[in-house]
């Protein structure tokens, strides 16, 4: 459980408390929210309203914030996580990409004064610049991502360079359980691969469908991402790396030489890619989806240095 002082007449003393300035975490206050501003679900943003106080606080717990935390919401839509997370960390930055709740947040977010909100697209953010107003130290990330926009917004973070301490995630459970699958799965891809690269994915908690408002046709899953300080393999060349993951699962029925002979941009030859498996130790026919993150690294390693 997370714990704060109560503000006003009984701050100071003393008494633990669980969050309690925090109240949009259940349907009848979230729907009288959006009533009251007239506000309409957008499709294309994949807006679901989390209505479950007892999945809040577990995330918060998950991302383990601290007052001595900078936390990077994003997609807070009408506040009630950011509420929580406010109340547990020191400051907060949520970036919402729709105008029209940023009305709904001024309101909800109105007593809390370490708060900071973005109207702005997430993947046009200067994370980098996010990343020094807090010092250069580790910036903890909290988001709940439609499905359409996830990899792209966790390989920016990823990418960004930014002191990621840890990305605490709801997605669709698909999505989790790629996160964390190995080779062999139907589920295993580049995804897998770049999240299994970057950080150590861990399941928090199943949430189903009924805890959001509109209720989504999926139920979706808690993840937390924690940022490892060295990758568990090394790579040559990171950018070619992933180049090569992502051209071996574009085209999965293909075989890797195949795929990645015909690659835009890659700059290999079916040739190249033979020698490289028969150099591992592997046969020809060999798909992306059996192999592991070790053999990606030494597989790209090689062609790497065939390219020079």
């Amino acid at each position: 459980m997370v714990f704060v002082r109560k503000r006003g007449a009984e701050a100071g003393s003393g008494k633990k408390r669980g969050i309690e300035m925090a109240d949009l975490g259940n349907f009848t206050n979230t729907s009288e929210i959006l009533k009251k501003y007239q506000f309409r679900m957008q499709k294309k943003y994949g807006q679901n309203f989390l209505i479950d106080a007892n999945i809040l606080v577990k995330i918060v717990e998950a991302a383990q914030i601290t007052k001595e935390d900078y936390v990077l919401e994003i997609g807070p839509g009408i506040g009630t996580m950011t509420q929580y997370l406010a109340e547990a960390a020191g400051r907060v930055t949520a970036v919402e990409i729709d105008r029209e709740l940023i009305p709904i947040l001024e309101e909800t977010l109105s007593s809390y004064e370490n708060v900071t909100v973005l109207c702005e697209d997430i993947l046009k953010v200067d994370l980098a610049a996010l990343a020094e107003e807090n010092g250069g130290r580790p910036v903890k990330v909290v988001a709940n991502l439609p499905y359409y926009i996830t990899t792209p917004i966790i390989m920016a973070l990823f990418e960004s360079r930014m002191p990621l301490a840890s990305i605490t995630v709801m997605v669709q459970s698909e999505v989790a359980d790629r996160m964390k699958t190995g080779p062999g799965s139907k589920d295993y891809g580049a995804l897998s691969l770049a999240v299994q690269y970057y950080a150590k994915p861990e399941i928090v908690a199943r949430v189903p469908a009924s805890c959001f408002l509109p209720r989504p046709n999926v139920d979706s899953t808690v993840v937390r991402l924690t940022r490892y300080e060295k990758p568990p393999v090394e790579a040559a060349d990171e950018t070619f790396l992933f180049a090569v993951i992502r051209a071996s699962f574009n085209q999965r029925r293909k075989t890797l030489a195949n795929g990645l002979a015909n690659a835009p941009g890659l700059g290999v030859t079916r040739g190249q890619v033979e020698t490289a498996l028969e150099e591992m130790g592997l046969a020809p026919m060999v798909r992306g989806e059996t192999f592991t993150l070790e053999q990606f690294a030494e597989l790209s390693a090689r062609l790497l240095q065939m390219r020079k």
